[in-house]
């Protein structure tokens, strides 16, 4: 690879863009005021919400190839942050709960802690 002038980041994992864009939205989660109120909080929660809908509809692929426990707790978790991602726009809830979820799956995708 290194022959061809693209060096070791020219190959990146599903993993790699997971965590990249959970870091991305996570990011914005953090930077918003986190209580629904701004429109910066609104736009992350909206980019949250759409990433865990696509977690979840890649979940639920009879080709996806995790196993069964492991897919069961993601969905879970998928369920959880949409709901609550809706409580915190309806102004009852925060972001924290979102960002920690978030940043609790990027540990996992880097092998730093069980999912």
């Amino acid at each position: 690879m290194s022959e061809t002038g693209y060096g070791a980041n020219a190959v990146r994992t599903a993993r790699d863009a997971e965590y990249d864009i959970l870091s991305r939205v996570t990011r914005l989660l953090k930077q918003s005021d986190r209580t629904g109120r701004s429109a910066d909080t609104v736009m992350a929660v909206h980019k949250n919400n759409q990433l865990w809908t696509i977690f979840a509809s890649d979940l639920a692929d009879p080709q996806n190839g995790l196993a069964d426990e492991i897919k069961a707790g993601l969905l879970s978790l998928a369920g959880f942050s949409l709901r609550h991602g809706h409580a915190v726009l309806s102004g009852s809830a925060t972001t924290d709960a979102l960002i920690d979820i978030n940043m609790s799956i990027m540990k996992g995708l880097r092998g730093e802690a069980d999912i």
